[in-house]
């Protein structure tokens, strides 16, 4: 997917009490129960994408909604207001300034070993991941840093997150692929209880919009 689905991942709100020596592993079972038990949410984000072939990273952010079981919206208000939508294997990406909305499958076994895997809460992290305890720049009191590295073949070649403990909030993860490129999400405003419209996850476009289509049966 292009920004929306190489990206990753978003969290969840837990009441329960932080257990005394909680594990890396521990605690991220704790964010996957907390994720599950939600059924929409949305975000403000800030997304960092540094490349070796750029010596300038590109900031983009947004909102972001989603809502189970399988619907995501990621609309990007600066630098550019373009808007990502996939619900049931398909991906719409609407980029206004040139006029074209593109139309994409996502084959089930992509989607499912990145992010709307996570966001649903059925990722099975410490099945697909060795995770452990990496400090790294940004921690502070009642904050978790942890590094999860794939026990299978992946585009990643690890990732890391910072949590706030408490919560099981997810405020920041940060994608490193086998190029030396990353990618870096920071969340805010985390807001849950919502019931977000159908139309939300639609694009509405204009007659005259160019509709490029990859799976071959064009609507308008």
């Amino acid at each position: 997917m292009k920004n929306a689905c190489s990206i990753l991942l978003l969290a969840a709100l837990s009441c329960a009490a932080l257990p005394a020596q909680e594990t890396p592993q521990a605690l991220l079972l704790r964010m996957e129960k907390s994720l599950a038990a939600i059924d929409a949410f949305q975000s403000d984000f800030e997304q960092s994408s540094y490349s070796q072939a750029v010596t300038k990273p590109l900031f983009q952010k947004g909102r972001l909604t989603f809502r189970k079981p399988d619907q995501m919206r990621w609309e990007y208000a600066a630098p550019e207001k373009n808007i990502y939508v996939f619900k049931d294997g398909l991906l719409l990406s609407y980029f206004p300034e040139d006029n074209q909305l593109w139309r994409q499958t996502i084959p089930k076994e992509k989607y499912e070993t990145e992010i709307l895997a996570l966001l649903a809460g059925r990722g099975s992290l410490t099945r697909k991941y060795a995770v452990e305890d990496s400090p790294f720049p940004g921690g502070g009191p009642g904050i978790a840093q942890l590094k999860l590295t794939p026990k299978e073949e992946s585009d990643y070649s690890y990732l890391l997150l910072e949590l706030d403990r408490t919560g099981v909030v997810i405020r920041k993860v940060i994608f490193f692929d086998w190029g030396g490129n990353k990618q870096e999400y920071v969340f805010s405003r985390f807001k849950t209880g919502i019931k977000p419209s159908d139309d939300l996850f639609q694009i509405k476009v204009p007659k005259d919009c160019e509709i490029i289509d990859e799976t071959r049966t064009v609507r308008k």
